[in-house]
């Protein structure tokens, strides 16, 4: 029988997802760098336990979601070192008047982070990795940005893995 605190190998790479987003948006704010970060989530903020502070119960005791370490430190180490590459490959993604420099630095953490498992990870589907990044947005925002991420992670993955899309640009 599974413990509460245990995770299916996909939702620890769900996890890690979160986690590499919530970690690229420290990046953009603090500046910190990909080792310090890691340290910090693998160590803090990933797996093991952390008290709460509710205010009709007071401290409580919650199991934080295990992530995979190994998924988790290769989006952030990849995003952050390839930023300018992948900033590139959201900018030709947007459309309109959108431009990178104008979205919410979690909406680009999250759009980065995509952009990085669709361009460098092929062993990972690209439909996967979509539905993924949305559902991320989707913790984070409850208005359009989920489409928006979908949208854009949708244009990027009919460039880079139009093989993988077929002609029609269906999985």
């Amino acid at each position: 029988m599974k413990s509460k605190n245990s995770r299916t190998p996909v939702q620890a790479r769900s996890a890690a997802r979160l986690a590499a987003v919530q970690a690229l948006y420290d990046a953009e704010i603090t500046g910190a760098n990909a080792d310090s970060l890691l340290k910090d989530f693998i160590d803090h903020r990933i797996g093991g336990r952390a008290l709460i502070n509710n205010e009709d119960e007071g401290e409580t005791e919650v199991d934080l979601a295990s992530a995979d370490p190994i998924l988790l430190a290769a989006v952030v180490r990849g995003a952050l070192e390839r930023a300018e590459q992948l900033d590139e490959v959201v900018a030709n993604a947007l459309t309109g008047d959108w431009h990178v420099e104008r979205l919410e630095s979690v909406l680009h953490a999250i759009l980065r982070a995509g952009a990085f498992e669709l361009t460098a990870m092929p062993e990972t589907p690209a439909r996967v990795v979509i539905s993924e990044y949305v559902d991320v947005a989707s913790a984070f925002y409850g208005g359009p940005e989920p489409g928006l991420v979908n949208a854009v992670l949708d244009r990027i993955a009919r460039v880079v893995r139009a093989a993988e899309l077929g002609a029609d640009g269906r999985a």
